[in-house]
């Protein structure tokens, strides 16, 4: 792990770092903001934001305005790439599918299959590298993301409740074997079975696995111009059949970017500060 730039940030640190991946068969850059007590060496609890399409590591730092109230509240925020990069990896033909398009799940098909393993690079490596590395509470990590992001976090938490305590998301693919977008990237990366595209899909993994968190909480814009793709309402169905308490916020006027994203910011901030610390 090589530390590229690190700038003080609300008496914090905003860091951006490169590493080694096995999974990615390549070097992967991540980003992690550092609220004051861990700089001097306090245990914090942590955060995991996967970004949305055509995103990269900086994209939430920069963006998002998330670190003020991250300092406050002692939350490690983690924030990875969204896709492989480098020499040799493949690259799509559109910016919904390869770089940018990660999708965070690992690629079964080629020629995606060499590369894209993101939720290997997650859960297996940058999850344990982030324990060892920053003062983490063990058992105090949790999850959230925007859009593909937002899929991501769903399905992370959902697939591994013991890693992740926490999850919410903003404006996330619900049901991504149901939409366009999901639609061209599982095919893709996963090839043409559908039951196995469900593995990777939040509402129907919320159906097979029924209810894991005390709560998850989704925001949504109603001006959204990708509403159509994002299915929440049967992410809401999906909940409420399984007796997962979910809160779905939808509110008037907002769109899809991260003007949203930092009006709303604070409340997902504090959210998993409470949940984390149950």
């Amino acid at each position: 792990m090589e530390m590229l730039q690190k700038n003080r940030c609300f008496d914090g640190e905003q860091r951006i770092y490169q590493c080694d991946s096995d999974a990615l068969k390549g070097t992967s850059k991540f980003a992690v903001f550092l609220p004051p007590a861990a700089l001097k060496g306090e245990q914090c609890s942590a955060l995991f934001y996967l970004a949305g399409l055509t995103c990269t590591e900086e994209t939430f730092a920069i963006k998002a305005h998330a670190q003020r109230l991250a300092a406050q509240l002692d939350l490690i925020l983690i924030m990875p790439d969204t896709s492989p990069r480098g020499d040799g990896v493949a690259q799509g033909d559109s910016w919904d599918l390869g770089l940018g398009a990660g999708f965070y799940i690992n690629a079964t098909q080629a020629p995606w299959a060499t590369h894209y393993q993101m939720e290997s690079y997650i859960v297996e490596e940058l999850y344990p590298l982030i324990q060892t590395e920053f003062p983490v509470i063990q058992g105090q990590i949790g999850i959230f993301g925007h859009s593909m992001g937002g899929h991501g976090a769903l399905t992370l938490a959902l697939k591994y409740p013991e890693k992740f305590k926490s999850v919410s998301a903003f404006a996330p693919i619900c049901a991504p074997s149901q939409c366009p977008w999901g639609e061209k990237a599982f095919s893709n990366y996963l090839g043409h079975d559908q039951s196995v595209w469900l593995q990777h899909d939040a509402t129907a993994l919320i159906q097979h696995k029924g209810a894991l968190f005390a709560e998850i909480l989704i925001d949504q814009g109603l001006d959204d111009q990708f509403y159509a793709q994002l299915n929440p309402d049967l992410f809401q169905q999906a909940c409420d059949k399984v007796g997962q308490k979910l809160s779905l916020r939808q509110h008037a006027g907002y769109d899809h970017g991260y003007y949203f994203i930092q009006s709303f910011i604070d409340d997902h901030l504090q959210f998993h500060a409470v949940q984390l610390e149950q």
